[in-house]
């Protein structure tokens, strides 16, 4: 059952990618793969390097930077990883060479007023856990790193000028933004010392641990699977793995409060994955 959310949720949010990359008018950002990254076993499920897409900032907006990380859905068990390892959900090499940026990360000011001069980033997503996996299952060649991948494509994005940002955002949709609340703090860490306003936005990020129509906790069953297949148990935060099992860690409800960085959080009264 939790396989099969996973595929039909993955699915959608391709759907959504294709069709933002098909429209026509916006000015295409290229793909950038993080090759330094792959030294540091930074790689997604294939064994492929990161990547990422970026619209530089100018005027008002050069020294403000917004990070985007990718949503797209989960996978559970090494069976359901090895699928998603043959998609641009799990190889770099399959990934469109090109996207259109699109709401807080579109460069048209009628559409996106706050931030369209800001320098705007997008990482892909290609590790199955919201960037919180660490490990590698030989039998199968699948390597969860989404942890690696995060801090490689952080400490990338400060070499080339993020270090000096102003105001920085970090942000993400659905698994994105589960992501945007699991490293929201970590995020922050890499300006400690910095006069670097820092933020984060989880938008469709608040997945609930709540008992669905069946009496079940399937939601949690699903999560349990993919903490326990990425090894993501070592990478959650401790403020909440000091006192509750990883699984319930992996729920924003369990890591919200103790969250020092500031965060905003949006979620749709009517999204699917909230209603039980």
């Amino acid at each position: 059952m939790g396989e099969k959310i996973g595929m039909t949720k993955l699915w959608a949010l391709s759907l959504v990618v294709l069709v933002l990359a098909a429209a026509p008018g916006v000015p295409a950002v290229p793909i950038t793969l993080i090759t330094s990254a792959v030294d540091k076993g930074a790689v997604c499920m294939d064994g492929t390097p990161p990547a990422y897409h970026m619209d530089p900032g100018s005027g008002a907006g050069k020294n403000s930077w917004i990070v985007n990380l990718e949503g797209g859905g989960w996978c559970e068990s090494v069976t359901a990883c090895m699928y998603r390892k043959g998609s641009r959900l799990g190889s770099s090499n399959l990934m469109e060479r090109q996207l259109e940026f699109h709401g807080i990360l579109s460069s048209s000011p009628a559409e996106n007023p706050d931030f369209y001069s800001w320098n705007r980033v997008m990482i892909r997503y290609c590790d199955g856990a919201s960037f919180a996996g660490e490990g590698y299952d030989a039998g199968s060649r699948v390597y969860f790193r989404g942890q690696r991948i995060f801090n490689a494509a952080i400490q990338h994005l400060l070499s080339i000028g993020m270090n000096s940002a102003d105001q920085v955002l970090l942000a993400g949709g659905s698994a994105g933004g589960l992501s945007a609340i699991l490293h929201c703090d970590q995020f922050g860490a890499f300006f400690a010392g910095r006069s670097t306003t820092v933020k984060c936005l989880a938008d469709a990020g608040l997945f609930l641990d709540a008992v669905d129509v069946a009496g079940g906790h399937t939601l949690k069953s699903y999560f349990g699977g993919v903490v326990a297949t990425h090894g993501a148990a070592q990478t959650l935060p401790r403020s909440c793995t000091g006192h509750l099992d990883a699984t319930s860690c992996f729920f924003p409800q369990n890591i919200i409060g103790s969250i020092k960085t500031p965060i905003f959080l949006l979620n749709a009264a009517y999204d699917t994955w909230q209603d039980p």
